[in-house]
């Protein structure tokens, strides 16, 4: 028996099943034949091949761009015709509501009311002219809807205007790259670049299409690919404001992030600094670069120990383009060194997370570490020392702040600072008892508890007890004599 063949699945001319290969294979070869009768002036053949490819392959949007810039020339030929009749018998009806339908299509509502007003004034109850002239009113207020959202920097007003005003427009390309520059301006770049290349396609001299197509480069920091844009759009139309006005915008913003880059390069840092600070007042809405504008500004200002600074401009890349790592990674490390181990450990996991590289997991347990550190006693602290303090240096600094927080040198004091300072002398007593002893300084270091450690017990410390070891391992009373100071190498004790 033979199979049945589903009725839905493609077939070609000959009644052949064709593969979604086939398929778009043909399509291709029919959008060819319409290039072809395109460049020979043939729109009507051009026409009808488009269409084919469109039914053979509907999933390729270009296609229906080629389209509708055709039925983009037939309103302007039908124009035409309808002119010179309407200009031949001014009281023929129908020409005049022919004329309007062409405007209303090429998206010139003005025009279009006119001629629906004349058509009304010929005869006053055409339902038909009626309803076109509030669609040509309803055009015109969408227009001016577009544009104050264009003034307001409301870009997604304009674009939703815009596929409003191609609903009833469709060959308006005024329209088009309206919305297409708002897309752009959007950061929706795929969608504009889209628009502007199926109007370039058939008309490869449109300076408006060829300024959006560099608005996207340049908003994705191509800047040299889009400066040639810009160029050629400027050649089209040398009184392209918006395109010179990009055109030099781009021209400093790539003349000057190079002049910091050749600063930082020199280790000139704070000549680096101040460029890449003009550069970013060049062009606030080009996000893409001024979100590595402000990373390089935060790599000058580490350099320059602007560690608050480098944070916040960290943060503000980071709010341009949420993915970027370098700017992550600078914040955390600056965050490290501020101690702020949270915010690090944060930005840290975050990086991780998007990348999966084992040095970024490595660098994610340091910080992790260092919070864990950070939420215990800081023995360095109380010692006033630094992390890398040798052994004299630990001894030194248990001396004096021994002496400094004594009981005894406080005991003329009100209770409540006899109480701190007695508080003060058994952390620094504790402080030595770690950092002095190799083992339990490495732990310590490494982050290990030290209640774990069995040699060490905060509850069974004596702080007087290593105060006396220190200084001679006397075991009888001291105390100190009252108008000395208690300074490293300016005491001495009573003993009873």
């Amino acid at each position: 028996n033979m199979a049945a063949v589903d009725s839905d699945v493609p077939v070609d001319a000959d009644h052949q099943i064709c593969s979604p290969v086939d398929l778009e294979r043909q399509a291709e070869v029919f959008k060819e034949q319409g290039n072809v009768f395109y460049s020979q002036k043939a729109y009507s053949d051009a026409f009808n091949c488009y269409t084919k490819a469109i039914d053979a392959w509907p999933k390729n949007a270009s296609y229906f761009g080629n389209a509708a810039a055709l039925m983009m020339l037939s309103r302007f030929r039908e124009l035409e015709d309808s002119q010179q009749a309407v200009r031949l018998d001014d009281c023929f009806m129908k020409g005049h509501l022919r004329e309007g339908k062409c405007h209303l299509s090429l998206g010139n509502a003005k025009a279009a009311s006119h001629c629906f007003k004349k058509v009304l004034e010929l005869e006053p109850c055409n339902g038909e002219a009626k309803q076109e002239k509030k669609t040509a009113e309803t055009l015109l207020e969408l227009e001016k809807m577009a544009d104050f959202g264009f003034e307001k920097r409301d870009f997604r007003k304009v674009v939703f205007c815009m596929d409003r005003a191609l609903a009833v427009a469709s060959a308006c390309q005024r329209f088009k790259i309206f919305k297409a520059e708002c897309l752009a301006l959007l950061g929706r770049y795929p969608e504009a670049q889209s628009v502007a290349t199926d109007i370039l396609r058939l008309d490869s001299t449109n300076a408006d299409a060829l300024y959006v197509r560099g608005l996207c480069l340049y908003y994705e920091d191509c800047i040299d690919k889009a400066v040639q844009f810009f160029i050629q759009a400027l050649r089209m139309a040398p009184d392209h404001e918006k395109a010179r006005l990009a055109c030099r915008n781009a021209k400093a913003l790539k003349a000057k992030k190079e002049e910091g880059n050749e600063a930082f390069k020199k280790c000139n840092y704070e000549a680096a600094y101040q460029l890449y600070t003009k550069a970013l007042m060049i062009d606030p809405n080009n996000i893409k670069t001024n979100a590595k504008l402000y990373c390089n500004r935060a790599t000058a200002g580490a350099k320059l120990n602007k560690l608050n600074q480098t944070i916040e401009d960290c943060t503000s890349a980071i709010k341009l383009d949420d993915t970027y790592i370098k700017a992550y990674l600078r914040r955390a490390q600056c965050y490290m060194d501020t101690e702020q181990y949270e915010e690090a450990v944060r930005d840290y996991e975050k990086v991780y997370h998007d990348s999966k590289k084992h040095q970024h997991k490595h660098l994610l347990k340091m910080a992790q570490l260092e919070l864990k550190k950070s939420k215990r006693k800081d023995y360095y602290k109380v010692l006033g020392v630094a992390k890398n303090a040798t052994e004299d240096e630990i001894k030194k600094a248990y001396r004096k702040r021994a002496l400094m927080h004594h009981p005894d040198r406080h005991s003329s004091a009100t209770p409540e600072v006899q109480k701190e300072e007695e508080k003060k002398f058994k952390e620094v007593g504790e402080a030595f008892t770690v950092l002095s002893d190799p083992k339990k300084k490495t732990r310590y270091d490494n982050g290990h508890d030290l209640d774990d450690d069995s040699s060490f017990s905060g509850r069974d410390f004596d702080a007087n007890d290593i105060f006396r070891a220190f200084f001679g391992g006397h075991n009888d009373g001291f105390s100190f004599n009252s108008g000395q100071d208690a300074g490293p190498g300016n005491f001495f004790f009573q003993f009873g």
